[in-house]
């Protein structure tokens, strides 16, 4: 059990729910796969399913939008994957559009390679889709080339792929497509056609660039009002939502099977716009989304996931787009206690040690391997070669991070949204329903004054977490199908925050982990312990008179 390196372990069930999915080449919805933080998502996708996903005919892209987080800010490593991402500095949207773009061109360029994908296939999608006379017309009049008036459309795209394969560089095209490799086993006619089908990408791309020159003035104006356009929209996801539909007309059983990953997909939602060369993040990627929906409803689309740890795919998204089974969701927790247990003991922790883990932090993944690291260091050596110390102070030791570095920063976090939402109801931006009589969040102070505006933010949140934990921290928000918990400002923040998370199935709202649970009760009894006399009597007034009761959502819950 000394030094015995970590592993990733199997999770058989889910491993199996997601090769089935992926396993075909075309499918009618989208894969969300969701859960809290810290159950292993990143991790059997990296180092379980990826590898497998890239062998043979199959070829599988992957996107994380945190990799644009990480990059800039190398900071929010040290705290990932307790940090939602919702709570740190978001990247720019422009970022988010590079990476997706450059890998869907990345597999575009492998389907060309392959043989699977072909000029006048190209021209054929995007004559369906798009007014290609005058766009191409702009392209060659751009390369000084006389076009006759009376020409077929056809005849136009040829001449613009001509045109394109002149004056761009043949080396780079070659280099991309690996043509030089293959050597002497291509004949002339051959690479002729693969480097004839790369320029033909090049001038799809360089077409909706035209049409979104004519738009450019549009979404402007757009994101000055912040207005809403499907027509708009859809002009800023036209390039990602073509290479799809390219991709997903070229996947052959047994030939090229590609899929699409997308993790941290909540992070593109709330990425930073900097300029008006595309429409709002939240508007990108509510249409990104959208059409990938669509194109698998229509015409059927290669197998897309989307990976996420936010509550809003849980239960939200399914709603917000209109049917309850728009979406595949596979939902995970992890392990359950006795399934942990099978990995864990002996190989890792003795079973007295697992006694304290299962009652403490729980099966938590991420916990287990972070416990771990730590029972190895040389600060728990010293403490077991000491005698001074038992494996409970490890725990506690662990318990304290855990209180320090996540879960006190997000309650901050957390008090800032509940004042911001106090500015809100002054200024008249909460809508008057979510205000009704009873509501324990409707008397927020009238005034600008940051120290009145700070208390009622705590006392606010300390009611909630009170609630939660006369209810065993069991709240069903289906339990009487009011749906009230969603209006509850305290319990948007701690969700958004990413202490809470919103199951789909059963429908709870709870702590992301034991651990975290625990934490959170501690900082309520430390806050209550530093209140002076008087924030003390407003916050049992609060309590006693306004205060939060959601024991009637107690229903059907087991940990």
């Amino acid at each position: 059990m000394v030094n015995k390196p970590w592993k990733i372990i199997p999770r058989p069930l889910l491993e199996t729910v997601l090769n089935n999915h992926v396993q075909r080449h075309r499918v009618p919805q989208p894969l969300i796969l969701h859960g809290p933080r810290g159950v292993g998502k990143t991790t059997l996708i990296l180092n379980r399913l990826l590898g497998d996903w890239n062998k043979g005919p199959h070829l599988a892209g992957y996107v994380d939008f945190a990799q644009s987080i990480t990059e800039h800010h190398p900071d929010h490593q040290q705290s990932y994957p307790w940090t939602s991402w919702t709570s740190v500095d978001p990247p720019l949207l422009s970022n988010c559009k590079t990476q997706l773009e450059n890998c869907l061109e990345s597999m575009s360029h492998k389907a060309i390679k392959l043989g699977s994908l072909s000029s006048q296939q190209i021209f054929t999608t995007m004559n369906k889709w798009y007014g290609l006379n005058t766009a191409l017309r702009r392209i060659l009049e751009g390369y000084n080339i006389a076009i006759p008036e009376k020409v077929s459309v056809s005849f136009l795209w040829e001449r613009a792929v001509y045109a394109l394969s002149v004056r761009q560089n043949a080396d780079e095209i070659d280099g991309l497509l690996e043509l030089e490799e293959k050597g002497n086993s291509l004949s002339v006619e051959e690479a002729s056609y693969y480097r004839e089908t790369a320029f033909a990408l090049r001038l799809a791309k360089e077409v909706i660039k035209v049409h979104q020159g004519w738009k450019a003035n549009a979404i402007a104006h757009l994101n000055r009002t912040n207005g809403f356009s499907r027509t708009l929209a859809n002009s800023c996801t036209d390039w990602p939502l073509l290479m799809l539909e390219l991709l997903s007309q070229a996947a052959e059983i047994g030939f090229f099977q590609p899929k699409l990953v997308l993790n941290n997909i909540e992070i593109l939602k709330r990425a930073i716009q900097t300029d008006d060369s595309t429409v709002s993040a939240s508007m990108y990627h509510d249409n990104l989304i959208w059409r990938i929906i669509a194109l698998g409803a229509n015409e059927c689309c290669l197998p897309v996931l989307f990976v996420t740890s936010d509550s809003y795919y849980s239960y939200q998204a399914f709603v917000d787009y209109g049917f309850p089974d728009i979406f595949i969701s596979r939902e995970t927790f992890g392990w359950a206690p006795q399934e942990a247990k099978l990995h864990m003991v002996p190989d890792y922790f003795s079973a007295s040690e697992w006694t304290i883990i299962a009652d403490v932090l729980g099966a938590n993944s991420r916990h287990l391997f972070e416990l771990y690291a730590l029972k190895q260091s040389n600060h728990y050596q010293s403490l077991m070669g000491s005698k001074a110390g038992t494996f409970e102070d490890i725990v506690d030791a662990y318990l304290a991070y855990l209180q320090v570095a996540v879960v006190n920063p997000a309650m901050d976090k957390a008090l800032l949204r509940l004042q911001r939402y106090a500015t809100d109801v002054r200024k008249g931006r909460i809508p008057f329903e979510k205000l009704r009589f009873g509501a324990p969040w409707r008397h927020p102070p009238q005034t600008e004054d940051p120290t009145l505006n700070s208390e009622w933010a705590k006392i606010q949140l300390m009611d909630f977490i009170q609630a939660l934990v006369n209810t065993e921290f069991a709240v069903n928000y289906l339990g009487d199908y009011s749906l009230e918990i969603f209006e509850d400002p305290s319990a948007m923040a701690l969700v958004e925050v990413g202490i809470l998370y919103t199951q789909r199935d059963p429908s709870f709202f709870r702590p992301i982990s034991q651990g975290i649970k625990r934490c959170l009760v501690r900082w309520l009894i430390q806050e209550r312990m530093q209140m002076s006399y008087w924030s003390s009597t407003k916050y049992w007034w609060q309590r006693i008179i306004r205060g939060r009761y959601y024991k009637h959502l107690m229903l059907g819950y087991r940990t």
